[in-house]
């Protein structure tokens, strides 16, 4: 009889939440967790109580992969406080359900359809067909790859901290790279410095673009390509698309910044280290948040590629945020197709669904009214240029991390709307509204048609 209830009481809480609102409660929770911890004295290097909407504010940065912080990493949180914030950031970057999953593999649990249906939704993939394999491949993958990158790192950063520092800073900033995170540890040399220690330095700059790249592609993507090797045409729509996108925007972002940063942040330097520096430049918005150069150092036309870049962000089913690249192909489809008055979206002689192009303006429609909104209140209640305000909060939807350095001095109401942002980008736009909405019941009546003029 308890086992006929509880089966009953499972199912009611299926039927009551849908897979996204599951994914984004447990986001939530897990934020709130870290939240707590990292409020305590012995999370803080001073052994200090830090004030819970500070503590929240980091633990949503970590665990939305963004690095956007009201403190030094290094400065001000202990061992204990970074080893939280790490945990946090590999978490969500990988997606809790994905941690979950490995946890049910190693004590040999059998995972139901309904949480294979939900590991689906958080690894981003397009069947729930072999999704509890591609989740082996995800966690061998990920610690294969944060682990060569902590190798590499640890290359320059022993000599200069010590084996032991080295070591542990070499594997925090592989995992905060490979994740699109953006935290550092370089409060050792200056607070809030970031990697402008390297601004031409081809170790560091090499593997964390690495990192960020092969973490922003995308689970399916990875499994695609371990499948196919090199063979182009078997690839899938999706991987075709993402490595086209991806490549477009990595050259073309890096030869705009060439030309946009010569008399601003690459003064002075020679041709390989301009070029060293644009690739970071162009690699970084998305959306991994470290800079080797000083941000508030951007020539206006840098300013805004690099905008344009964090709202684009990174590839679906990734440690990456923003719009995506697929959406901002769909979108430009649809209006290629829309001014050539073909019927269809058709890409690499195949046609995407219907429903894709009204999808992918709603992402970006949602996307823009939320920065909007919130660029519009934070500037309202605060003294702060409309530049700064903006780039803090497309910073933030695109779970990116960049800042002006304005982060620090924001008021509480500036924070929450901030950390709102931050939530909704790493969960994403069109789900959230989803999981604010309400469950409706939708009537089959066919309305009369009526003509309206738009444009």
């Amino acid at each position: 009889m308890g086992l006929n209830k509880r089966n009953e009481m499972k199912k009611k809480w299926k039927l009551k939440f849908t897979y996204t609102q599951m994914i984004a409660f447990g986001f939530f929770m897990l934020i709130m967790l870290g939240s707590l911890l990292l409020c305590l004295p012995v999370a803080s290097a001073k052994s200090q109580w830090t004030p819970f909407l500070d503590a929240m504010f980091t633990a949503t940065s970590a665990t939305c992969v963004t690095g956007l912080v009201v403190y030094d990493t290094y400065t001000h949180w202990s061992l204990f406080g970074q080893i939280i914030i790490i945990i946090l950031i590999q978490i969500g970057g990988i997606g809790f359900m994905t941690v979950i999953t490995m946890f049910s593999l190693v004590l040999k649990r059998n995972i139901s359809l309904h949480e294979r249906k939900l590991i689906m939704q958080s690894a981003g993939a397009i069947n729930v067909g072999g999704i509890v394999a591609l989740v082996k491949k995800v966690a061998a993958l990920t610690f294969l790859i944060e682990g060569t990158g902590a190798c590499l790192l640890a290359i320059r950063f022993i000599p200069e901290r010590g084996i032991a520092d080295g070591i542990y800073a070499a594997v925090f900033h592989s995992i905060s790279a490979f994740c699109n995170a953006g935290f550092d540890l370089m409060g050792k040399y200056e607070e809030f410095s970031s990697l402008t220690r390297y601004p031409s330095d081809p170790i560091v700059n090499l593997t964390i673009c690495a990192l960020i790249l092969i973490g922003g592609l995308g689970f399916s993507v990875w499994s695609d390509l371990g499948k196919n090797k090199l063979r182009w045409s078997r690839y899938q729509l999706h991987t075709k698309l993402v490595l086209m996108m991806s490549g477009i925007l990595l050259i073309g972002g890096t030869i705009l910044f060439f030309i946009f940063e010569f008399h601003a942040t690459q003064e002075g330097m020679s041709f390989l280290e301009r070029l060293t520096a644009s690739l970071f430049e162009a690699t970084t918005p998305r959306t991994a948040g470290f800079n080797t150069t000083d941000i508030n150092a951007l020539s206006e036309s840098g300013s805004i590629l690099t905008i344009v870049l964090m709202f684009i962000g990174g590839n679906p089913g990734s440690t990456a945020g923003g719009i995506k690249t697929t959406t901002l192909l769909v979108l430009i489809m649809s209006i290629s197709a829309t001014c050539s008055h073909s019927p269809n979206i058709t890409v690499f002689k195949r046609k995407l669904e219907d429903t894709i192009a009204r999808q992918a303006a709603a992402i970006v429609s949602i996307y823009m009214i939320a920065i909007l909104a919130a660029s519009l209140v934070i500037c309202a209640i605060e003294p702060i240029n409309l530049r700064q305000v903006l780039f803090e909060t497309v910073s933030a939807a695109g779970t990116v991390g960049l800042t002006t350095g304005i982060t620090p001095g924001l008021s509480a109401l500036s924070k929450c709307i901030i950390m709102f942002l931050m939530f909704g980008g790493r969960v994403g736009g069109l789900s959230l509204a989803l999981v604010l909405s309400e469950k409706r019941v939708h009537v089959p009546i066919e309305r009369p048609l009526e003509k309206i003029m738009i444009g």
